[in-house]
């Protein structure tokens, strides 16, 4: 159970002025921190007692002694001191093929495994009953996360789910629509911020159809209209446009509901998977299926 200072971490530019106070300190003072009580932390950072339980709750704790929990978990840690953008390198245009090689496969790693620490079990069990009950799933991404989308809807049209991915906000509003309180709407951004998915997304919510989204960790319009939110985090440095590590972890994501939704009718959608398995056999020319 850690993952406290990379929540905070992650959450940073989100926070309220005085909330961010409270973090700063939290990240520059960890094991004082967990040795303080709300009353001690507020007189040290001059803020009210009330503000250090919203940025708890901004974090997604249950308040400030799940904080201090997760933060003994991360000091645990032999790398605690590593949980920052420091434990991901640089990536350099120039240098040896293998030196890159080395950084953005480090990079991905070291993604997933931080967003373990943020991502909710809980939050992922209630995503894959949802989706397992949906009679319809609309996923929706736009540039970058389109990807992710798409990559959504291949995986769950193979084990024969409705569903149908839309990558601009014509198409997206128009599937959302027609969405009833039997259906999920899904939506892809690691911002949190593109207009887009979020005009889209209260489309669907009126039409009464389940929110889940996937976005980077905090507070972010996005995941402001979900009824499950999960969260991916990436601290990488540097090339931040390309969606490097990010992407991975939220292809990691679509991973685990993927196989949730599959464990839960294991004997039939193996069965499934070998229809599609041998419908497309013919398209190989070894005969393999990928």
């Amino acid at each position: 159970m850690h993952g406290g200072l990379i929540s905070i971490k992650e959450a940073l530019p989100t926070l309220k002025p005085q909330e961010r106070i409270v973090a700063d300190f939290i990240l520059a003072h960890p094991e004082q921190t967990v040795k303080l009580s709300v009353q001690k932390l507020a007189k040290l950072t001059g803020v009210s007692e009330a503000t250090i339980i919203r940025l708890s709750r901004s974090l997604h704790f249950k308040g400030f002694q799940e904080l201090k929990m997760r933060l003994v978990a991360d000091l645990a840690q032999p790398t605690w001191a590593l949980q920052d953008t420091e434990a991901y390198q640089e990536i350099q245009v120039e240098g040896l093929t293998s030196t890159l090689i080395d950084s953005i496969s480090h990079n991905n790693m070291q993604s997933i495994q931080d967003t373990l620490a943020v991502l909710s079990a809980k939050e992922v069990e209630r995503a894959i009953e949802a989706i397992e009950g949906a009679r319809k799933i609309c996923v929706f991404g736009i540039g970058a996360s389109a990807i992710i989308a798409q990559d959504f809807m291949q995986k769950f049209s193979r084990i024969d789910r409705w569903c149908e991915a839309a990558y601009d906000f014509n198409s997206q509003a128009t599937l959302a629509a027609n969405l009833t309180e039997h259906d999920v709407a899904f939506g892809v951004s690691y911002s949190g911020q593109t207009e887009d998915i979020i005009q889209s997304l209260a489309v669907a919510k009126e039409s009464g159809a389940t929110i889940i989204t996937l976005t980077k960790f905090g507070s972010n319009p996005v995941s402001g209209l979900a009824d499950i939110k999960l969260f991916t985090t990436s601290l990488e440095k540097g090339i931040r446009s390309s969606a490097t590590a990010s992407r991975i972890t939220q292809l990691n994501v679509i991973d685990i509901l993927y196989v949730g939704v599959i464990r839960l009718n294991f004997e039939s959608t193996v069965g499934l998977l070998e229809n599609t398995r041998k419908a497309v056999r013919s398209s190989k020319r070894d005969g393999n299926v990928e």
